[in-house]
């Protein structure tokens, strides 16, 4: 059964930093384009950064570049967000999500909300208020 599931979410002053996880179960990362998206209240699902193990980075959001960094442990199929400098605006649940495995970077989906993106987790919530 394939599976993810995300940790990492908490309650963080401005300012503040943490770390999400994203680990899979039931089938391996490694060729999959892996995202990071959030929702916050009121508004649409959004990309924050997609990462995969054959293109590498392939994605950040203007809204968080300099601040959040994806990376990816093959050996622990997970794959992390690091956010950083964190802002009220980032308040959000974070879902990573799946595509199925790419091998060409031509026709490989773009980093964003689409039904390419097939496998999702229940989401962490990150909540940055002082």
């Amino acid at each position: 059964q394939l599976q993810f599931v995300e940790s990492g979410g908490g309650l963080v002053q401005p300012g503040g930093s943490l770390r999400l996880s994203c680990v899979a179960s039931g089938f391996t990362l490694d060729y999959n384009i892996i995202g990071w998206f959030r929702q916050a209240p009121g508004k649409e699902r959004e990309a924050v950064s997609c990462i995969s193990g054959n293109f590498g980075i392939m994605y950040y959001a203007e809204s968080v570049k300099g601040r959040f960094t994806i990376s990816r442990d093959p050996a622990k199929n997970t794959v992390y967000l690091q956010t950083n400098n964190l802002e009220p605006e980032d308040t959000a649940v974070y879902y990573c999500a799946a595509t199925g495995p790419q091998y060409s970077r031509v026709k490989a989906p773009a980093c964003a909300v689409s039904p390419e993106f097939r496998y999702w987790g229940q989401g962490t919530q990150v909540t940055v208020s002082s």
